[in-house]
Parts: C-alpha cells; sequence; structure tokens
C-alpha cells in the first residue's frame, strides 16, 4: 500500500508560481510511477504529469512548458513545480502512484489540494 500526503496549494494570481509536494509513505524507487492529476468543477480528472521510477516524464498539451514534475527519492516526495499559473489551472490536485506487483497493479490517490488562480 502507498499513502500519499500532498501539500503546497493556495490562492495566486494569474502569472504566478505554486510548487506542490506529495509525499508518499514508501521509497518511490518501488513506486512504478508517480504523477498528478487535477479536476475542476464540472470537468472529468485529467491528468496533469507524470513521471516514471525510470525518469520518464509525461505532461498534458495544457501545462508542457509552465510545469514540471520532479522527485526527491530521499524524501520520498514528488513535486509539481507551477509556473505562468491561468485561472483555467484552477482545480483540485490530486496526487496519484501506480504500483505493480506480482499479484497485480494498483492505484493509489491522495486526497487532493486545491490550487485557485485568480485576481
Amino acid at each position: 500500500q502507498v499513502r500519499l500526503v500532498e501539500s503546497g496549494g493556495g490562492l495566486v494570481q494569474p502569472g504566478g508560481s505554486l510548487r506542490l509536494s506529495c509525499a508518499a509513505s514508501r521509497s518511490i524507487f518501488t513506486i512504478y510511477a508517480m504523477g498528478w492529476y487535477r479536476q475542476a468543477p464540472g470537468k472529468q480528472r485529467e491528468l496533469v504529469a507524470a513521471l516514471t521510477s525510470g525518469g520518464s516524464t509525461n505532461y498534458a498539451d495544457s501545462v508542457r512548458g509552465r510545469f514540471t514534475i520532479s522527485s526527491d527519492n530521499a524524501k520520498n516526495t514528488v513535486y509539481l513545480q507551477m509556473n505562468s499559473l491561468k485561472p483555467e489551472d484552477t482545480a483540485i490536485y490530486i496526487c496519484h502512484a501506480h504500483t505493480v506487483a506480482v499479484t497485480g497493479t494498483y492505484d493509489y490517490w491522495g486526497q487532493g489540494t486545491q490550487v485557485t488562480v485568480s485576481s
């Protein structure tokens, strides 16, 4: 099992920056991929950024060039640096972990952190 705890959300003006953190309850070396999803009111949950244990990254087109996903393996933490924020980035950001084991694949979710971009 993996427990995920997010932090770092808040209110920011358009053009501003925020850094989200997701702390995992076990070594992220043992997690196949970690990432961030977001869900805005009335919209489906969408993938924002993902990072595999091998170092590959994937970004939604809407955030590529503005957001960066990274990890600190010593802290078992994944970060999402968000720059040049826009009002349409407003959503609950949810940390996700995908693990692979002999018994199958598993998905774990954090509780989410609110990001509001508004003047």
